[in-house]
């Protein structure tokens, strides 16, 4: 049997699970490039109502600055697909919600989309505690599909070194 991120039985989601259970926190998503595939792979594991909240899936912009509060002038000046946006839609879903902590991501999935600075590929996802929020740039290979399941695989992965 293969095992997909979408899948109850897929050891990444159940690290998260364990290490959530364990420390006794909640978990919410912010995503964008994702479409809510991290929420999706984290849900596919029954009992993850004991620390996942929800999430806010974020594709327009207006929706980053409106529910998360991502500040216009960070838009306009650094895009959608960057460090500064990542953060704030961490810090601004982890607050919406009142999580422990935050996971959001932010990319170019492709097939269009890329430009020479932000190429398809290209994808920033943070992480936001109480105490503090990091964020990491990728370029990653493939197609849109192959993309998006690697940042899911990653924030979940980013979860697990917190």
């Amino acid at each position: 049997m293969e095992l997909t991120l979408h899948s109850a039985t897929n050891p990444i989601v159940c690290e998260v699970a364990e290490l959530l259970m364990a420390r006794g926190w909640t978990l919410s998503t912010a995503e964008s490039c994702t479409g809510g595939g991290i929420g999706h792979a984290l849900t596919a594991l029954p009992g993850s109502s004991d620390w996942f909240e929800g999430g806010v899936i974020c594709y327009a912009n207006g929706v980053k600055r409106r529910l998360l509060h991502v500040p216009e002038v960070i838009l306009n000046k650094y895009g959608a697909v960057s460090e500064q946006v990542a953060v704030n839609m961490a810090q601004g879903v982890r607050k919406l919600l009142e999580t422990d902590i935050s996971v959001a991501v932010t990319g170019v999935a492709g097939p269009g989309g890329g430009t020479p600075d932000k190429p398809v590929g290209t994808v920033w996802i943070a992480w936001s505690t109480g105490q503090e929020t990091a964020a990491r740039h990728f370029h990653l290979e493939g197609d849109r599909d192959q993309i998006r399941e690697q940042t899911v695989f990653q924030a979940l992965q980013g979860i697990l070194m917190l």
